[in-house]
Formats: structure tokens, C-alpha cells, sequence
């Protein structure tokens, strides 16, 4: 019989216990706005009775207050702001059961102003239901609904043709959408005949959790049965481990790195290798408050954990078991959808958000924008809003990722423009080579020795400590003056230090390389390593670069992070561009100079730098007086 809507208590029986241990399934929901999505869902709780006690009869009081008949969608939009316009803004999470097991169930809007909100709601489903309005049939949203399931790797999909009553459950009407939809999903990847097509009607029940005798010439299963259909993703813990940086945290003597295990298992004694800095330790402790620490911790859960020697690690970074680490580039191809106001162009550049890494990237090329409507794919220099393409982007350093396929967690990203999210994408590594092995040590039979002499003892004998002090800023701000006053300062007081110089190292260490931000970045790599060297014979090393990269610098740190000490002369380019001592500016305004820093290549400046000194406003004497003052303070032995 029909299934009409009734005022009361749902007829269905309570859902059992089979499955009670299993993890919920994650089902997203998605559909036009209008098509009907929320009322089907508002249905589909009220006939699996998983509806809470009274909700129903606060949904009909609302109704009724409102003047308007009952709306099973309110079960759903219960934001106020939803209510009022009837769509959905925000993706909601609830949980409800079947007699089979338990769900997640992801209500995504499905207007194209909120296309972002369906985005990160589709990200962790395991499977979707698609709603499409059976007099509208296959419309534009529909397609870039079905393009996005596709391009988020979800390939288990079910569609409930909605709102049958409306055409007197007519089946030939059915037919002809559900022939449309199978054929466009089939084109676009879907294993076509593996889709479930479901006429239903959300109003009334019909088909929802049990057959309708209005529509006896459908034989397929309910919308209840189909989601059972679903098959479980494989457990996020039996991929590889993936620990995304939070921060670290100082207690006491302890060093307590934070963060979130996307996949995989982490525990005590395990060996650790941080991406993309190379670093390898051991787990010490996994901590915790106020209860006994645990030996082991899983995806899904935060983690706090102390290793077993002290390396510099920093927010971003990806902890993995060595062997098993993710991969490393500075290009790769994405497949991306646009968001922002402003077209995505080639050229165009924007920061990376990858786990709790953030990149600067640029766009290098646009290799295709597809069209949703019939897929075709054409060539072109930008990407519109609400557009879908495959680009290339290249950051100024190595990234720590994995290709979707392989990882959807350290997969998948966002880019941001100022401080919007303007487009989502899946990384595609096809064609682009994992730079880890580059930087691996190439040459074998080689074992590390140590030194016999200790560094205290070196220290002792120079009667200081040894230290980089590390002067970026602007070209222009003084670095290479104060850099060689304070070698100055220094030998006259007996003490041991060195000037590193951009120029002079681009003379000798560094005299095949160009200024492109790949060439930027070695440069400084031999220059970290160099003054690394320096520092562990007993020497204060005064490196005077540029140096524009955060990430360079911080790569430059974790040679020695206890010795390493940033230094900032924040002069503004004003006053820079005002001195400019090599007429370097000049030649760069005239595009004479490719990639000057300031003018057409970026400067990134500190976060937190040891010492900030204003070189715009102070003279180059209270500068350099600053900087002695700091240096003696740093390396003094009874410090």
C-alpha cells in the first residue's frame, strides 16, 4: 500500500541491533535546489524511525504557528536563515540507524552560491544519494552535482527521482530522466549499470523505505535498501601513516608535537619521518592529560607526541613511518574546481592549504577547462566561476602530498586568495616525479663520523658560544652592512665569527646558479648547510641573504635549530626602493632584472623572527648596536 504521511509516531519498527559495532557509514546527500533533497531526507528519518522523540510534533507546531502545511524538510533545515529562504545553507552531519546499520548522513546545499559547502560535505562520504526533480529533470546543477561526486572519487551513487506525484507516477516519464541521468553518469566515469535509479515521493513516502502500489511497475529496491547496498570504505588505519603538525607545544623539558592522524597507526618506538623536511626520530611518548599515556593512537584521533631527539618541526610538516612517506614536489596537476570571483588565470598565485600545510603556489598552466553540461574540454588561459579544469601549480618549495587516489586525506586541498577559500582540487602526480629521492644521500659505502671534539669544548676554547645569525630583509635594508659591522665588532672583542654574503657566495658556492625560485631555494640550502658547518666548529656564522622564502629559511633552521637565531631588518620597500645602493631597483622597474625581490618576485616575511630591527627608522650605528647587543647576549657562555 501507499505509504501517506501521518501525524504521529512513524509505523516503522525500531532499528535492530545487527551492525551495532560497525562505524557509521557516511552517505552525502546532494541535489538542485528545490528538487526536493531535504524533504526526502526528512522522510527517510521519519521511516527508518530515527526521528528523536517529540520532533516530529515540534516540526507540525512550527508549521502550524508559520500558518503553512507540514514541511518534512524542516527535519533537516533547522537554521532559521533555511527556513526562511528554503534552502540549505550549511552541510549538517546527523546520525541515523537502518535495521542493517548505522549512517552519517550529510545534508550538502545544493544551491551554486553554497557549492563550497557541498564540496567539503562530499569530501569524507563513502557513498551518495543524488535527488533529482522529476519534472525538471537533468538540470545544470544536477551535472556539476554529478561532475564533483565523480571528481571526489566517490564512486558508489544511488538517485532518487523525486517529487513522482506531481506527474501522476507516471513511468514513462521516469524512464526518460532516468535514461538522461544514466547516460551522463556513465560518461562521466559511474559504472552506469551499477547506479540505482529510484522513483520516489518524499511528500508522501512512497518508495522511501517501502514500495508504493502507486508505482507497482517499479520492481527496483527502496532508497533504505539501496543505501544498505553501500559498501563500507576500507578503514582509514590500514593506510599509511599520515600525522599532520599542528604545533609544538613546550612543557617543562619537553618538547610535545601536536596533531591529527589522518590515516594510519602511530606508536611508541616507531621511526618517524617529518615531510617535507626530511627529519627522522623516534616516538618517546605519546602524551596525555591526566590519564595514564597510551602506547599506540589511530586515524581520526589528535595526537600529542615527544621524540626521542630534538628536531625542528613546525606546523605542516607530515609525519610517516620511514619508507612509507609521502610524496615530494614542487609541481603537480589539479583537478579544481573554481570558486572565486575573479577568474583562476595563468600566472595567477595563491596559497595551498593541504592538511595543516599552507603553500604558496602559482599557477603554471591551465591544461583543459571542462564543460559540464556535455564534457567536452577545450583549451584555455582561465577558469571561470563554478568551472571545473585540470592546472598545474608549482610552489617555491617541496610539498609533502599524496595523490588522491592513493591518499584521499593528504589528497586533497583548497586555495586561497586573501583570506577566501576561491577553489578546491585533488592532486594528480600522472606525468610529475616525486622528488624524494633527489635529496636523499646519493653516495654509498659513505659512514657519518663523529667529531671527538665536543662543541661545549669548542665553545670553551673560543670563550663563547658558537650560533647563524640569520639577516633577511628587502635588498636594500642593510643586511650586508650590518652583517660585515658586526664581524667587525665581533674580532675586535677576540671572538670567532664569519660573514656568509649574497654576493660573495653567488661568486663562489653558488656560481651556477640563476635567481629562479628553484635556484633561490638551493642557493639557500647550501648556505644553511655551510653555516651549519660553521656553527658546530665553534664559529658565529652571519649569513646576509635576502632569503625571501619562509620556507626556505625555515629549512635553513633545521640544520641547527637550537643555534639558528632569524634576524628581520623590516625596512619598507619604500625606503629600500629610496637607498637602492646597486641601482638594482631601478634595473628591475625597467624589467632588466627577472625576479627582483620587491618588484616582480615576492618577499615573505617573518612570523616570528628572534630580533625585528627597523633599519627604516633606526641608523645604521643604533642598528648595528642592536644587533651586537643581541649577539653578545646569545652567545655569552654563562647564558
Amino acid at each position: 500500500m501507499a505509504t501517506r504521511a501521518k501525524r504521529g509516531k512513524s509505523k516503522q519498527p525500531a532499528a535492530g541491533k545487527a551492525g551495532a559495532a560497525a562505524p557509521p557509514l557516511n552517505i552525502v546527500v546532494v541535489g538542485h535546489v528545490d528538487h526536493g533533497k531535504s524533504t526526502v531526507i526528512g522522510r527517510l528519518f521519519h521511516d527508518t524511525g530515527s526521528l528523536p522523540e517529540g520532533k516530529l510534533e515540534a516540526i507540525t507546531e512550527m508549521c502550524r504557528s508559520r500558518g503553512m502545511p507540514f514541511e518534512w524538510a524542516f527535519v533537516m533545515d533547522s537554521l532559521k536563515a533555511e527556513r526562511d529562504q528554503g534552502i540549505t545553507i550549511d552541510a549538517a552531519h546527523i546520525p541515523f540507524r537502518s535495521q542493517t546499520r548505522p549512517y552519517m548522513l550529510i545534508d550538502a546545499p545544493g544551491h551554486h552560491e553554497f557549492i563550497k559547502n557541498m564540496i567539503t560535505g562530499a569530501a569524507s562520504a563513502d557513498a551518495a544519494l543524488l535527488v533529482v526533480d522529476v519534472e525538471e529533470g537533468v538540470r545544470e546543477n544536477t551535472r556539476r552535482h554529478g561532475y564533483l561526486l565523480n571528481m571526489l572519487g566517490i564512486s558508489q551513487l544511488a538517485v532518487a527521482v523525486s517529487k513522482m506525484d506531481r506527474v501522476g507516477f507516471e513511468r514513462d516519464r521516469f524512464d526518460k530522466v532516468a535514461s538522461e541521468l544514466k547516460s551522463y553518469l556513465g560518461d562521466l566515469g559511474f559504472d552506469a549499470e551499477r547506479v540505482t535509479v529510484i522513483p520516489v515521493s518524499g511528500r508522501d513516502g512512497d518508495n522511501i523505505a517501502n514500495p508504493s502500489e502507486r508505482m507497482a511497475w517499479y520492481k527496483g529496491p527502496m532508497v533504505i535498501a539501496a543505501l544498505d547496498a553501500f559498501m563500507a570504505s576500507p578503514p582509514l588505519t590500514d593506510l599509511p601513516l599520515r600525522f599532520a603538525v599542528q604545533d609544538v607545544y613546550k612543557f617543562d623539558t619537553r618538547r610535545i608535537i601536536a596533531g591529527q592522524l589522518e590515516t594510519g597507526r602511530l606508536a611508541v618506538g616507531d621511526e618517524i619521518e617529518f615531510s617535507p623536511a626530511g627529519k627522522t626520530a623516534r616516538v618517546k611518548a605519546i602524551e596525555a592529560w591526566h590519564t595514564p599515556k597510551p602506547k599506540s593512537a589511530a586515524a581520526g584521533q589528535p595526537a600529542g607526541i615527544t621524540l626521542d631527539q630534538q628536531i625542528f618541526i613546525e606546523r605542516g610538516q607530515i609525519g610517516s613511518h620511514v619508507g612509507a612517506a609521502p610524496m615530494l614536489t614542487d609541481t603537480f596537476r589539479a583537478r579544481l574546481f573554481w570558486l572565486g570571483r575573479r577568474p583562476l588565470k595563468t600566472g595567477n598565485r595563491y596559497r595551498l592549504r593541504l592538511a595543516t600545510a599552507e603553500y604558496p603556489v602559482r599557477v603554471e598552466t591551465v591544461e583543459r577547462v571542462i564543460d559540464i553540461d556535455n564534457l567536452a574540454t577545450s583549451a584555455a588561459d582561465e577558469v571561470g566561476r563554478h568551472a571545473v579544469a585540470e592546472v598545474v601549480l608549482a610552489s617555491r618549495g617541496l610539498m609533502a602530498l599524496d595523490p588522491f587516489t592513493a591518499n584521499r586525506k593528504t589528497g586533497r586541498f583548497v586555495l586561497v586568495e586573501d583570506t577566501d577559500i576561491v577553489g578546491g582540487g585533488l592532486v594528480d602526480m600522472r606525468g610529475f616525479e616525486n622528488l624524494r629521492g633527489r635529496f636523499a644521500i646519493k653516495s654509498s659505502n659513505i659512514v657519518r663520523r663523529e667529531h671527538p671534539i665536543e662543541l661545549a669544548d669548542r665553545w670553551r676554547a673560543n670563550g663563547h658560544k658558537s650560533a647563524i645569525i640569520w639577516l633577511t630583509g628587502l635588498p636594500g635594508a642593510g643586511k650586508s652592512t650590518l652583517a660585515f659591522g658586526l664581524e667587525q665588532v665581533l674580532f675586535r672583542k677576540g671572538m670567532h665569527a664569519y660573514v656568509l654574503d649574497g654576493d660573495n657566495i653567488r661568486h663562489e658556492l653558488s656560481a651556477d646558479l640563476s635567481f629562479s625560485p628553484a635556484d633561490r631555494a638551493e642557493n639557500i640550502r647550501r648556505v644553511g648547510q655551510t653555516a651549519g658547518v660553521f656553527a658546530r666548529a665553534g664559529v658565529i656564522a652571519i649569513s646576509s641573504f635576502i632569503s625571501p622564502y619562509r620556507a626556505d629559511r625555515d629549512r635553513a633552521r633545521t640544520v641547527a635549530p637550537e643555534l639558528f637565531h632569524e634576524v628581520y631588518l623590516s625596512a619598507d620597500i619604500a625606503v629600500c626602493e629610496k637607498r637602492d645602493p646597486k641601482g638594482l631597483y631601478a634595473k628591475a622597474r625597467r624589467g632588466e632584472i627577472k625576479d627582483f625581490t620587491g618588484v616582480s618576485a615576492p618577499y615573505e616575511e617573518p612570523v616570528a623572527p628572534e630580533l625585528n630591527i627597523d633599519t627604516g627608522k633606526l641608523t645604521v650605528e643604533e642598528s648595528l648596536d642592536a644587533l651586537v647587543e643581541y649577539v653578545q647576549r646569545v652567545v655569552a657562555l654563562n647564558r
